[in-house]
């Protein structure tokens, strides 16, 4: 085997945890390699010791690297080797353009000065490489994630890459921005890169990927060659969970029952720019024991008419009624939308969701404080109490309800957001993007707890940029283009033409025949 790249035997302790226990894996120069497994599985980690985060001495077993032994310092140490990851939160400075994020660190100077021209030269260059037509000084923050996501990959081109680490890649991209990222990933396989991609999209993986390595509870369980027909998804995600998915869905009983939230005409115009309607006349409903589900493209409005009716926490000018149990109810604060029983989880669980420097205790309590005090001083025993009972009731992986969130892998952390709202019992639940970047074990734990909230005639809104997850979930979909409620389907009746559908000539429908 003509391997650019070996880790043998990596084992990586933290105090009370192992979080890798002697992972093998080997990487074939010029193929793209995916690694696989749940959250919590050791992945990150092993790339953390790849790359240098987690220095050389500070755990167990060898890396090779193009034949010779690696002993990784810090990541400036494996990236002059050629080693570079793009990390799934985004590591650009929003207000420097393409140009300065592209060499930060890395000037193109001669005599201590920055010489623009070459700067802008080889800006150039590596753009038209990664299919981008933007200046050199476009300022980053007037870039969509997808292009955002292509300029770390040209800045890993500046660096001479030779192994390409993806960690999440495709996480917060539309469906054409990552069929995009795929066909990059594949050209620059041409060219003769080295890729390791992370991901838990599992389709994804199958179009690009040479060989797929299965990481399940800090251990190496399988690695499986395409060129042998070995990779299909049914084995990636038995070897991920250790038993044999036959339903991706859980099945519920779908009874509706009397409408808990009704909208009615609900208007909402953008924070910043007064004269621009986000959100145009939505109308919509969720019962008791319904899952209701919004689809719609990337920048359709559906986390905007979530979070507007969430307290009014995005837009201005807002009206419209919202009705909870055939009342009028206030939700022109969060105070006040909590109070009136609904809860809302944000798809950006890290930056909204969370205080990340804070313990899984405090943040599950945060939203139902009185419930844990007495007097107004805070009973931290109860405080406990109840993280213990929703860490148990929700399994979460954690070695105690004081670890540090931020410490936690994805799926856990995004079990943590959903205790927290949970203990706030409210009586609709907003869930946004709810299993984005979440391995298939931990999205069929939290379709469990979606269907037990419906079995106890709580309502649940959900949206989803993947449309089998809100098909095989949903007892109604709502269609969502440009800010419009475009159109509703019955379960029985909806299907992914159906829904893709109704966005397309909705969209001719306001800008004439495509």
């Amino acid at each position: 085997m003509n391997a650019l790249l070996e880790m043998r035997a990596i084992t990586k302790e933290f105090p009370g945890v192992k979080a890798l226990d002697t992972v093998n894996l080997a990487v074939k120069k010029g193929e793209i390699h995916a690694i696989c497994g749940e959250n919590g599985a050791g992945k990150s980690t092993l790339m953390k010791v790849l790359s240098g985060v987690y220095p050389a001495g500070t755990y167990e077993g060898e890396i090779q690297y193009d034949g010779a032994v690696a002993q990784f310092s810090d990541i400036a140490d494996s990236e002059a080797r050629g080693i570079i990851i793009i990390h799934q939160e985004l590591a650009l400075v929003p207000l420097l353009s393409i140009a300065e994020n592209l060499f930060l660190g890395n000037e193109r100077a001669r005599g201590g000065i920055i010489d623009w021209r070459e700067t802008d030269r080889r800006t150039e260059e590596l753009l038209r490489k990664v299919g981008l037509t933007e200046a050199p000084g476009t300022l980053v923050d007037k870039l969509g994630v997808g292009k955002q996501q292509l300029v770390e990959i040209a800045k890993a081109l500046s660096k001479e890459v030779r192994l390409l680490i993806l960690d999440e890649p495709t996480a917060a991209l539309s469906e054409s921005d990552s069929e995009a990222l795929l066909d990059l990933m594949l050209e620059l396989k041409e060219q003769g890169v080295t890729q390791i991609i992370i991901s838990h999209k599992l389709n994804e993986v199958r179009r690009v990927a040479d060989t797929v390595t299965v990481i399940r509870d800090g251990s190496t369980v399988s690695t499986m060659d395409a060129g042998k027909g070995e990779i299909t998804e049914e084995r990636i995600v038995r070897d991920m969970v250790g038993r044999d998915l036959a339903n991706r869905y859980p099945e519920r009983k779908r009874r509706a029952g009397e409408t808990l939230m009704q909208v009615q005409g609900w208007n909402v115009w953008h924070p910043e720019h007064s004269g621009r309607q986000v959100i145009y006349d939505a109308n919509l409903m969720v019962r008791e024991g319904e899952v209701v589900g919004i689809a719609g493209l990337m920048g359709a409005g559906r986390t905007e008419l979530a979070m507007s009716l969430f307290g009014q926490s995005y837009g201005r000018n807002i009206s419209g009624r919202v009705d909870m149990n055939g009342r009028p109810a206030d939700v022109s604060r969060v105070s006040a939308a909590i109070k009136a029983g609904l809860a809302y989880v944000t798809e950006d669980r890290k930056s909204l969701g969370l205080i990340l420097d804070e313990t899984v205790q405090r943040n599950t309590t945060l939203t139902n404080l009185k419930e844990v005090s007495r007097h107004s001083i805070l009973n931290e025993a109860l405080e406990t109490q109840v993280a213990e009972t929703f860490r148990k009731r929700l399994n979460i992986r954690t070695p105690s309800v004081f670890q540090q969130v931020g410490n936690l892998s994805g799926g856990n952390q995004q079990k943590v957001v959903l205790s927290k709202w949970l203990f706030a019992n409210p009586e609709v639940l907003i869930l946004d993007e709810p299993t984005r970047g979440i391995d298939v074990g931990a999205k069929f734990e939290i379709y469990a707890l979606i269907n037990k909230l419906s079995e106890q005639g709580k309502g649940v809104l959900m949206i989803s940029s993947e449309l089998p997850e809100l098909l095989g979930m949903c007892d109604r979909i709502y269609v969502m283009n440009e800010g419009r409620l475009v159109g509703e389907l019955d379960a029985k009746d909806a299907s992914q033409e159906r829904i893709m559908s109704l966005i397309v000539t909705q969209k001719e429908t306001a800008n004439g025949p495509c």
